[in-house]
This record gives C-alpha cells, sequence and structure tokens, in this order.
C-alpha cells in the first residue's frame, strides 16, 4: 500500500528572517496579514495606528487599536530572550500611552518574564490586559519560511471576574446573569464556527464584534427595554455601531443607500441618528425573553444569522465609507 509522502518541519533561526529588530522584524509585523494572524493568536481584530510610536524620550514598537472597542494596543517586539530592560519599556510605555492591551513578543521568555506577566494580570482590573508570546519561523523543505505565534501568557478573564464578584459585591445578580448570557453565547458562536468573532464575555448588557476598522463595529444587545415601544420590554439587537468623529458623515453616506443596503441584507433596520451625541446606530431587533435560558439557543441562531449578514455586507463596505469621507 503506497503512502502520501509526508515532509518534516524545519525549525529556523529568526535571525535568517531578520537581521534587526528595527527594520526588519517590526516592520514586518506592522504588515496587515501580520498583524491580522498575531490577533487570531490573541482574539483581537487589530489595526495599525502607528511604528515607532514616541512615549517621552523612548519609542514603543507598534501601536495598534482594537477596533472592536477603539481601545489602545501597545505591541513590543524583540528576537532575543525577554529582558528587564524591555520590561521597563513595557511599563513606561503603557503608562504613557495609557494602553489597555499590551503585547510583548519575543524569541524566548524567560520564567521570570513570565512569572511577571502572570503577576501583573492577576493584579490588574479587567481593563488592562498583558499577553506573552514567543513567535517561531518553520519551514517544510524548501517551502517559505512560515511564521507561528505561542502564547506562554494572557489574562485570565474568568478569575478576574469571579474576583470581582467576590470583593465589594460589584457585580450584580442581573449582571451575573448578563455574563452568562454571553459566555454561552461565546461558546455557542465558536462551536458553530461563526465567521464573527466574539470579545471577552463581561457582566454588561451588550458584547462587541469588530468589522476591521476603527470607529465602527458591530454590537449584540440584550436589554429589557423595548427600543421601538420605548417601554419595558425585552429584546434582543444586533448593532452597526458609529462613533467616530465622522459618525454623522458616515451615517448620511449609509442612508443615501438605504433600500440597497436594507435589500442585500434581506430585513429592514432603525437608523438612530440622535442629534445631541456624535454617534450613530443601523440595528436589527426582536422581541425576545432573554432573561428565560430555554430560549437562549433560539435566541443565539437568530443573533448569529444578523450577525454574519450584517458583517459581510458592512466589513468592506465601511472601509470605502472612510476612504470617502476622507475624500
Amino acid at each position: 500500500m503506497n503512502s502520501t509522502p509526508l515532509g518534516r518541519l524545519r525549525k529556523i533561526d529568526l535571525r535568517e528572517a531578520w537581521a534587526s529588530e528595527s527594520s526588519g522584524f517590526t516592520p514586518w509585523l506592522a504588515q496587515e496579514e501580520n498583524l491580522q494572524l498575531l490577533g487570531e493568536t490573541i482574539g483581537l481584530d487589530l489595526e495599525l495606528e502607528s511604528q515607532e510610536k514616541e512615549v517621552g524620550p523612548f519609542r514603543a514598537d507598534i501601536l495598534c487599536k482594537d477596533t472592536a472597542n477603539d481601545s489602545w494596543v501597545l505591541i513590543e517586539n524583540q528576537l532575543e530572550r525577554t529582558d528587564h530592560t524591555h520590561l521597563g519599556q513595557l511599563l513606561t510605555y503603557a503608562a504613557g500611552l495609557n494602553a489597555v492591551t499590551i503585547v510583548w513578543i519575543c524569541q524566548r521568555f524567560t520564567e521570570e518574564h513570565r512569572a511577571a506577566l502572570d503577576w501583573l494580570n492577576e493584579r490588574t482590573d479587567e481593563k488592562i490586559n498583558f499577553f506573552g508570546l514567543e513567535i517561531e519561523l518553520w519551514r517544510i523543505g524548501d517551502s517559505p519560511i512560515a511564521p507561528k505565534f505561542n502564547v506562554v501568557c494572557q489574562p485570565n478573564d474568568w478569575s478576574r471576574t469571579v474576583q470581582q464578584a467576590a470583593t465589594g459585591g460589584e457585580v450584580s445578580a442581573h449582571k451575573q446573569f448578563q455574563l452568562r448570557f454571553w459566555t454561552a453565547f461565546r461558546d455557542y458562536m465558536e462551536h458553530e464556527g461563526s465567521t464573527v468573532r466574539c470579545q471577552k464575555p463581561l457582566p454588561q448588557h451588550w458584547t462587541n464584534h469588530a468589522i476591521g476598522r476603527s470607529g465602527a463595529h458591530l454590537c449584540s444587545i440584550v436589554s429589557t427595554w423595548n427600543s421601538i415601544a420605548k417601554s419595558q420590554g425585552s429584546e434582543i439587537r444586533v448593532e452597526l455601531y458609529l462613533h467616530s468623529s465622522q459618525a454623522k458623515q458616515e451615517f448620511a453616506l449609509l442612508q443615501r443607500r438605504k433600500a440597497e443596503l436594507e435589500k442585500a441584507l434581506g430585513f429592514p433596520l432603525v437608523w438612530h441618528n440622535p442629534e445631541d451625541k456624535n454617534i450613530c446606530k443601523l440595528f436589527a431587533r426582536q422581541d425576545a425573553d432573554w432573561l428565560d435560558e430555554r430560549k437562549w439557543p433560539q435566541q443565539f441562531a437568530w443573533l448569529k444569522q444578523h450577525l454574519e449578514i450584517m458583517h459581510r455586507i458592512f466589513a468592506p463596505l465601511m472601509k470605502d465609507i472612510r476612504d470617502q469621507v476622507r475624500d
């Protein structure tokens, strides 16, 4: 019986691909497809803001936005094993930029620096996140070199939520129920193989979904307020949420294509443009008693269907809309 011949993986030294961090590794990592690979590894949707960002007398390697919530993501990278100098720089940059997520990438993490990031994750709140990753390069035969990121430390979101609930009673029973809903929903989306990524579950009435650009994202919402009747009544919603300084202009451009967009979506939208706020929303809604866990499977299916359709339509469209506004 003939078997298919298999190649052998061969590990490549990082210096074969990049002679230096500043002129080789950092520019490579800042490319869109490589930030996408990094983002997929740590569960974020990253958009490049700048390279070699000045922070006082220092320069941070890469600064990005997490497009799911427009928070800052600071990336520091090195081609060697971790050292105290880079750890100090990370903390200095994070403080100077008010960064929410700090990502340290290197060839190898020492145990003391892995322990330092674990310690920081345990002692900071859920708004600050530290990731440590090792990068490897591999090749099969004469194939192109392929990168691989390995997560060696990351935030423990579950333990943080439990700790918050145990200290001071800050998470009410209702908030804990919201957290359970979003945790179960994220598990459902992953089990179903959805193309739409969910952010980490939090005890709040919404969860965000990136569409690949800052200033706009999709939002799944559970509410005890009927947004149409303006009265008490449970509902679920999927929104396109516009919140950049150009939100009003973007909304106007979308509204010109209202009939075309709703035909492509296959369902109508509620168009919300409040005069007193610089945010706009386009959303689909359904009456739904989400406080009844027995009804969650049907509600998850509705959210998934509408999220995937809206993501397919709006993810590429919003990039074009932003270019039109800039022009």
